[in-house]
């Protein structure tokens, strides 16, 4: 009964795109002025970026994104609240490509290929 040797997880480095960016600006000003809930606004752009901070830890203990099929899996989607978070998973970091609200068309998905 030897010890077992820890090892320390690795964690990718994110980058969030502009285009997500700005789907997280409008996904908390719509609650925030349009629904008067600023409140709520904070809280949902923090669970956000604590699912990012979550896709960094472990990007693979996430679902394979069914819209944008490949052979090495590298897009996937993190679900949060009621958004999913797609996300591209390359040899040197992690780009969040987008959040799009559940109910939306998966067909919206599709274009997300072009974003860098």
């Amino acid at each position: 009964m030897g010890k077992t040797k820890r090892t320390i997880p690795t964690i990718y480095p994110v980058r969030i795109s502009t285009y997500a960016i700005n789907n997280i600006e409008e996904i908390t000003d719509y609650i925030a002025f349009s629904m008067h809930e600023p409140q709520n606004a904070v809280a949902v752009g923090d669970s956000i970026f604590k699912t990012i901070d979550k896709i960094g830890l472990n990007p693979f203990a996430y679902k394979e994104c069914d819209e944008l099929p490949t052979k090495s899996k590298m897009y996937r989607r993190a679900l949060c609240l009621s958004w999913n978070i797609i996300y591209k998973i390359t040899t040197n970091e992690i780009v969040i490509l987008a959040i799009i609200h559940t109910s939306r068309k998966p067909s919206t998905i599709k274009s997300l290929r072009v974003i860098r």
